[in-house]
């Protein structure tokens, strides 16, 4: 059988799930019950000091037949007292020896406060600790969360400070809300971080009652921006995560845990070949609950065992390399759409999306009273769009048309042109 352990910054855990400092990790109740559920982690709801929440907190997206597709919020962190969550949280250690425990911290930005909270907190027996440097609302207004995040000698400092005492690996949680996330891990490495989590949530403002014109969450007449998460922004996390992991002017490497938009083990999955180590869910517990977490260990075991992986290390990281610079991408491979006429349904799906939004390179006709669709090879520039709307799986297929052409990048050709080697592309022939 496949071995899910991970070992990360010397912390050991059963499997690479674990649940994000979120709502399903207020409590030693919650985390109990995720532990008994099977989740190989978690990490703590953000403690620290005590703070007043308000009531309506949550709004959502919703997309055709997806609920939930992201969900935002106002909650700041923990409104239960330090002493009640350290409490809790040497209880849940001690009850889950086998368990990673990491706790996430937020405090004001003075070194005494760091000092403080770290060996309160330590002193609970909990492996790990993460920084929040990434909470977009309410916090960052205060100085904390993502208003240290957003500033990389703000984040390499109070990193140094906490390292000045921690015994416990240290790991930043970074904000996406920012140009480039690289220069925030850097210089949370820089300051002695152990380990880095991302995402943290998207500032945003998901909808507007159309009667009250007040946007959701309302509070009162009243909403605040907030922090948006779910499957809609896992897309934006792959990203950053990728771009981390791939940094070559990172001081040094340290392990990833990778959050946003993860529901499942093919979403888990794709998060550790682009470099993560573990995985962290919130948005997904928070919708379908904690038993989520059983088809994930049993997904993931499938595909390790149908491809040949004994243990998580041997994918980690496994696409890395295939992602580069556009300018490396190559410019003769081609390919062509192609309908399979026997499966088709005639819903006009692909020619909609092709005449209107692409490059009309699929052609209608009449035949036999109804409406019949082929593509023209020598317009179609093989974009993908006509098979991404098409409703019957398999229909339309994109076929290499590259033909044994040599590999050019963008870079080779400008090399090329510059040398009086090569003619210049034409560009393709539309409407």
């Amino acid at each position: 059988m496949p071995d899910l352990s991970i070992t990360f910054c010397g912390i050991k855990s059963p499997n690479p799930f674990w649940l994000a400092s979120a709502p399903p990790t207020n409590s030693g109740y919650q985390v109990a019950r995720a532990f008994d559920a099977g989740w190989g982690g978690a990490v703590w709801k953000t403690i620290g000091e005590t703070i007043v929440n308000v009531s309506s907190r949550y709004s959502a997206v919703h997309y055709a037949n997806q609920k939930v597709m992201g969900l935002n919020n106002i909650e700041l962190i923990t409104d239960r007292s330090l002493e009640e969550n350290l409490r809790e949280i040497r209880d849940i250690k001690k009850r889950y020896p086998n368990n990673a425990l990491i706790v996430s911290l937020m405090v004001e930005s003075k070194r005494e406060a760091w000092h403080e909270v770290v060996k309160r907190t330590e002193d609970t027996g909990c492996d790990g600790l993460e920084l929040n440097f990434g909470c977009p609302h309410g916090m960052s207004e205060r100085g904390m969360g993502s208003a240290v995040g957003q500033v990389p000698d703000y984040a390499c400092q109070i990193t140094e400070w906490v390292k000045e005492v921690a015994t416990t690996p240290v790991m930043i949680k970074l904000t996406p809300n920012i140009t480039d996330i690289r220069y925030i891990a850097r210089a949370a490495v820089r300051g002695g971080a152990d380990a880095l989590s991302m995402i943290n949530t998207i500032n945003s403002i998901t909808s507007i009652d159309l009667d009250t014109f007040v946007p959701r969450p309302a509070v009162r007449n009243l909403t605040s921006h907030g922090g948006y998460c779910g499957p809609a922004v896992k897309p934006i996390a792959l990203n950053m995560v990728h771009s981390v992991a791939a940094d070559a002017e990172m001081p040094r490497r340290v392990p990833i845990s990778g959050i946003g938009g993860i529901q499942s083990w093919s979403d888990a999955t794709e998060f550790m070949l682009l470099g993560a180590t573990s995985v962290q869910v919130c948005t997904a517990v928070m919708h379908y609950g904690f038993r989520i977490v059983e088809g994930m260990i049993e997904g993931m075991e499938n595909w390790m065992r149908e491809k040949g992986f004994a243990k998580t290390t041997d994918f980690i990281g496994k696409s890395l390399h295939h992602v580069a610079d556009w300018g490396d991408l190559d410019l003769n491979y081609a390919i062509k759409a192609n309908i399979n006429q026997e499966t088709c349904i005639h819903c006009g799906l692909c020619y909609i999306a092709c005449e209107d939004g692409c490059h009309q390179s699929i052609r209608m006709t009449q035949q036999n009273g109804s409406n019949h669709y082929e593509v023209i090879e020598e317009k179609c520039v093989g974009c993908n769009m006509c098979s991404i709307v098409c409703p019957v799986e398999g229909c339309i297929t994109m076929i290499d048309q590259t033909n044994g052409k040599p590999e050019m990048s963008w870079k080779q050709y400008q090399k090329l042109l510059a040398e009086g080697k090569i003619a210049p592309i034409q560009p393709p022939v539309h409407v």
